[in-house]
């Protein structure tokens, strides 16, 4: 089995991202929405990023923002990936490869009962890998609530899954299980309050999901 890749985001405080570093997180997030509670300026993103060592990978989060400003921030914070969160569309991804690059773009779906395979796939040339967060009507993102894992199998993902949604120390491992994700999306399930970060718990789910790498998950009692 190959490793699995862990995100942390709504990163706003570079004490918690160097915690996350340390704790060995693969990638850090950034969200550049005004009505997230982890709202963060480009400018503060961009401070924290230029600390930041080799090899971690920088994800901007977007929720149907003007894609010339989705640009004018990849560029300015130099970050590796835009993950949209939004209604954009196909074409929308597909422009954002084009002008945005080396910038990747990974495609959020919030899973609700009417979401389907359908409305996914036309994507798939456009963008690096999926990402399934739990559906909430007034939220696109940071719910802190898991959504029923089993619909899945049936979306027929043709690209990489990134899963998200409640993910925390205590129920990683039977996400992992379950799901047999590519990686890991981790947010609420690692706060103290919302943009504030626990460095405790996220030590502990890094430690889970290597422990699931290893095939060590039932010697810490999951």
């Amino acid at each position: 089995m190959s490793r699995i890749r862990i995100k942390m985001c709504g990163v706003t405080r570079l004490a918690d991202a160097e915690a996350a570093v340390e704790a060995g997180i693969d990638a850090l997030g950034f969200i550049f929405h005004q009505k997230s509670q982890r709202n963060i300026d480009p400018k503060q993103a961009r401070q924290i990023i230029d600390r930041l060592p080799p090899f971690i990978d920088t994800v901007g989060v977007f929720v149907n923002k003007k894609r010339h400003e989705v640009e004018e921030i990849v560029d300015y914070c130099r970050l590796a990936y835009a993950q949209l969160h939004g209604e954009e569309s196909p074409k929308y991804c597909e422009r954002l490869v084009r002008f945005a690059a080396p910038c990747q773009v990974l495609k959020a779906f919030r899973v609700g009962p009417d979401l389907q395979a359908g409305d996914i796939w036309p994507y798939d040339a456009h963008v690096r890998g999926y990402l399934l967060d739990t559906f909430d009507t007034k939220m696109a993102g940071g719910t802190g609530r898991t959504f029923d894992w089993d619909r899945i199998q049936k979306l027929k993902l043709r690209r990489p899954l990134l899963l998200a949604g409640g993910l925390n120390p205590d129920n990683i491992i039977q996400a992992l299980e379950r799901v047999r994700p590519y990686g890991v999306d981790v947010n609420s399930g690692v706060e103290v309050t919302p943009g504030i970060k626990d460095h405790a718990l996220i030590r502990a789910l890094v430690q889970r999901v290597r422990s699931f790498d290893s095939g060590e998950a039932g010697s810490i009692g999951q």
